[in-house]
């Protein structure tokens, strides 16, 4: 038995793709049947019957502090996939963060112990190993520091992380993948995805900054290798390549046939649209389409070191070039 969290995430319905073509029995957390709803969409872009394989997958309502459906879903489970977390960088959402991310693995790690399932393969991010030494290419022997570099949403992925390393102490075997921003189709209007619908929709800016991407597709084949593997309590990142916004942007533009974003956002103008969006949220309560940290990590250049998962599985990623024109053939067209 397989046990899934997150599975109805960008990441997890691609991940319970490729498991419904395994033997495996798999049971998947879910929390709303609109995303569930989410998961069949997206096998229907790799597969003219997608029911059959949706079906194969037992889904438990819940979530990660919810003990009860965490015991249900590991109940004779022999691998635990953990995928969920709450990606935010709104100021609002600092509290959440650190409750479904920290909390939530913790709930997990005990839970994954308690069943003595035989592996917990992770997912964490490039944001848990931190920011502080911009200067260099970052890899997995990235000690972290604290620092104004950053974010609530990296301070509470390395936290997670560490509850993750407090079970490999105690005795639970434990893969970790730190994927860098993730590419994919589908959920087109959330996530890293909603960079295709913006620029398909006239998102004009760019910044000069640079920051790590991969391809979804990827970053399932490695984890699942990674997981099925003998290797335990280790850890990889997963980037395809190290690339601007400015670059990366254009590339996606040229894939939906639409104009590049063109107009350069240097750190003063970027410091007065987080402020004018902060403004707007405590006007009106929405959620900021920019927040400091986004317009800080924007400004940014960070690279990814990919050398230790490359000499591991012997893996080669697509080349993001490559994996932007796939991606951008699976957007609807009106």
């Amino acid at each position: 038995m397989i046990f899934v969290t997150g599975g109805t995430g960008l990441l997890g319905a691609h991940l319970l793709f490729e498991l419904t073509k395994k033997e495996e029995p798999i049971r998947a957390l879910f929390r709303s049947e609109e995303r569930k709803n989410h998961v069949l969409e997206v096998f229907r872009y790799y597969t003219d019957n997608p029911e059959s394989q949706f079906n194969k997958i037992e889904w438990i309502a819940g979530d990660l502090l919810d003990l009860a459906s965490l015991e249900r879903g590991m109940d004779g489970a022999k691998l635990v996939y953990h995928c969920a977390a709450l990606v935010s960088f709104n100021p609002a959402d600092r509290d959440r963060l650190f409750l479904i991310n920290e909390r939530g693995t913790a709930n997990v790690v005990n839970v994954a112990l308690a069943a003595k399932v035989s592996k917990l393969a992770y997912v964490s991010s490039v944001a848990a190993l931190g920011r502080a030494d911009g200067a260099r290419v970052i890899d997995e022997s990235a000690v972290w520091k604290n620092g104004p570099e950053n974010s609530n949403y990296s301070i509470s992925k390395n936290a997670a992380e560490r509850e993750v390393w407090r079970g490999t102490e105690e005795g639970l075997p434990a893969v970790i993948i730190n994927p860098s921003i993730i590419f994919g189709p589908g959920y087109w209007n959330e996530g890293s995805s909603k960079i295709f619908s913006s620029i398909a929709n006239g998102f004009s800016f760019y910044s000069e900054g640079i920051n790590g991407f991969v391809d979804v597709r990827d970053v399932v084949a490695t984890f699942l290798q990674l997981a099925e593997s003998t290797i335990e309590n280790e850890r990889y990142i997963l980037c395809a390549e190290n690339e601007s916004y400015k670059v990366v942007f254009t590339k996606i533009a040229e894939a939906l046939g639409v104009k590049p974003p063109h107009r350069k956002t240097p750190p003063w103008l970027a410091n007065i649209v987080w402020r004018v969006f902060a403004l707007r949220r405590l006007l009106t309560g929405k959620a900021p389409l920019v927040t400091k940290e986004t317009a800080r990590t924007a400004q940014q250049e960070v690279r990814y070191s990919n050398q230790k998962i490359r000499e591991a599985l012997d893996f080669n990623f697509r080349p993001l070039g490559r994996s932007i024109e796939e991606i951008g053939r699976f957007y609807p067209k009106n």
